[in-house]
């Protein structure tokens, strides 16, 4: 997808612009340890024991969820597909390149909330949608918490720059922007890929909503009152008789 960019931009690509390795912060490198060990498991597990596939038992399957198997909206966060190698490592590339930058902005708790919460939340997406409908096809991956990062890196560090399929320069809000209206748009049309961009779409959303305090109502109700009397504000200028109009 893309490659992590150190410094922020100082007048173009030739000027200031650096390419180093993301750091790696310890909460970030054990989430990513969980993934594969997980993944190592599916490995084992599905040759040796045909008969357990994990993915029922841990995967998030709505019709499951609705009927209390609560654990699987966590769970399945840690399973990724054991045949389809890009799944894996396009989620802990990802999170390598920018879950080490939100971590330290954060500290490792908040990061960790973070991580869940937008995860679980893209998981009560699919089960909301699925579960009316009957549906038992598991959804496994932490690609619903990896958008959340997407998103709120694009908000926090929205001028750095990333390398976007390793070729092309862009801004990391741009990238964010990019992927939520891929996501949204794949909503809008029949699935037919097997990938669930309801989970992308679910961990951006919910990333954004935490991000901007929404579960504190009557503070999101008062910020979102302020920034809509701003933009009435009329700036005069010093010799202006005008005085009931400012």
């Amino acid at each position: 997808m893309s490659y992590y960019r150190s410094a922020p931009p100082r007048g173009g690509w030739g000027g200031g612009e650096t390419l180093g390795l993301p750091t790696v912060t310890p909460m970030n490198k054990a989430l990513m340890i969980a993934c594969g060990v997980m993944w190592g498991v599916q490995l084992l597990v599905g040759p040796l024991l045909g008969w357990i596939d994990l993915s029922r038992i841990l995967g998030l399957v709505p019709v499951d969820v609705a009927h209390g198997r609560i654990w699987q909206l966590v769970t399945y966060m840690f399973l990724h597909s054991p045949v389809m190698y890009s799944h894996i490592l396009f989620n802990l590339l990802t999170m390598w390149m920018v879950g080490g930058d939100l971590e330290r902005h954060w500290g490792g708790r908040k990061y960790l909330t973070y991580w869940f919460v937008c995860g679980v939340g893209a998981g009560l997406a699919v089960t909301i949608d699925g579960a009316p409908r009957g549906v038992t096809t598991p959804t496994i991956g932490a690609s619903g918490a990896i958008y959340g990062l997407i998103l709120a890196y694009g908000t926090i560090f929205a001028e750095r720059r990333l390398l976007f399929m390793f070729l092309f320069p862009i801004k990391a809000k741009t990238l964010a922007w990019i992927l939520f209206g891929v996501a949204f748009l794949s909503n809008l049309t029949p699935q037919t890929d097997g990938v669930s961009h309801l989970a992308h779409l679910g961990g951006m959303v919910v990333g954004w909503l935490y991000l901007r305090r929404a579960w504190r109502v009557g503070e999101f109700w008062r910020e979102l009152v302020w920034r809509v009397r701003r933009r009435r504000f009329k700036v005069m200028p010093p010799d202006d008789q005008d005085r009931w109009v400012h």
